[in-house]
């Protein structure tokens, strides 16, 4: 058994304090084991440690007993342990100061998928919100066939999205607020099933977990915190989905809305979140591909499948082509790293990168990471 994993999983178990206060410690101390070897004297690593982490983590002798059976459970049943500092863990949750320190999964999706999105909204979904999310998911498969969509598996939109996307081919994963030891709501089984083979089931709720009400809010952070945009279908003035918008847009994340009939219950949300600039309109699968400037991405894919190698980017300066060395040999990081690893001035890597990124060499991705494309 992997101490390291188990130590997580331990943590994770204590609810005395927040996830933000547990991640801060986590990532203070480099690592779960870190933090147990540690308990007992936590504040000389964490001097304003709450009396409840103080007292929580003096007292673990129960959560480590069950996250023995958790790991257990989940080794026997193919749910992976996703810890914070796996290569496997949502890199743009990582990025999020309230990231879960440990997620369980069940699929076969790659959770770091180049393009990924979630799509909410009401749990009253109408006809209109029906045929806009199987208009827009048919045109995102066209377009942009490697994107993953993310959901919460719940009534109405989220589950009509799970649908669509396993209909048109696209990977899907279904974000639950409760253990992998069962299905909320039950009625959904059979598309959770699907899913496993086409997406998969995330959740940071340990097995034995009931679907409380909080656990739906505290999910939603993990809904928009894995995704590059959040789609809003349809919502009320009030609803999960403007929670999920909202998470999203303190993240630094795109949110966008379809706009409704002025009057309708199920869109006077999207309208007012629009009208609010609290997300971008759109009316199309096409319009998010622009706007997310996924479409300089999609001819490439097109090229590519046409049989157009990219193998050699034409006529790079040695700098250019220095950070394009880089990026070959660890993909997806950040300037400073960059800097770091190409022996650039960050003043100059700036200006470089701009012009890669004219050239469609790389790409900006969430949280300002450059990604060499090709």
């Amino acid at each position: 058994m992997d101490s390291e994993t188990l130590y997580a999983v331990a943590l994770a178990r204590i609810s005395y304090f927040n996830s933000a206060a547990l991640l801060a410690l986590y990532q203070r101390t480099g690592s779960a084991t870190a933090v147990i070897e540690n308990r007992n004297n936590i504040r000389d690593i964490l001097p304003d440690a709450s009396p409840h982490l103080v007292e929580g983590l003096q007292d673990m002798d129960n959560a480590l007993k069950r996250a023995e059976e958790e790991l257990k459970y989940n080794e026997e049943h193919g749910i992976k342990i996703l810890c914070f500092n796996d290569a496997d863990y949502p890199q743009r949750m990582r990025e999020c100061a309230d990231a879960p320190l440990v997620l369980f999964y069940k699929g076969n999706a790659d959770l770091n998928k180049r393009h990924t999105i979630n799509i909410v909204g009401t749990r009253h979904c109408t006809t209109y919100g029906q045929e806009l999310i199987r208009i827009f998911t048919r045109e995102l498969q066209s377009l942009c066939p490697d994107v993953l969509v993310f959901s919460g598996l719940a009534y109405g939109i989220d589950i009509a999205a799970h649908r669509e996307a396993l209909s048109n081919g696209i990977d899907t994963v279904g974000v639950v607020a409760h253990g992998l030891d069962d299905i909320y709501p039950r009625g959904h089984r059979e598309t959770a099933t699907k899913m496993i083979q086409q997406g998969g089931l995330l959740t940071e709720y340990t097995t034995r977990t009931q679907p409380i009400a909080k656990n739906f809010v505290q999910r939603n952070r993990i809904v928009a915190g894995c995704s590059d945009a959040t789609v809003l279908i349809e919502s009320a003035a009030k609803g999960g989905g403007l929670i999920t918008c909202s998470i999203a847009r303190s993240y630094h994340r795109d949110v966008f809305a379809f706009p409704g009939a002025i009057g309708a219950e199920f869109s006077e949300g999207c309208n007012n979140l629009i009208r609010d600039n609290g997300a971008s309109l759109i009316t199309s699968a096409c319009d998010l591909v622009k706007a997310m400037n996924w479409d300089g991405d999609v001819k490439l894919e097109k090229a590519q499948k046409q049989g157009i190698e990219r193998s050699l980017f034409p006529d790079l300066s040695a700098d250019e082509q220095a950070i394009v060395n880089v990026l070959k040999k660890n993909n997806d990081l950040q300037i400073n790293l960059l800097s770091v690893q190409s022996n650039i001035a960050i003043s100059r890597l700036t200006a470089l990168l701009f012009e890669l990124e004219m050239k469609g060499v790389v790409k900006t991705m969430a949280g300002g990471c450059y990604h060499l494309l090709g």
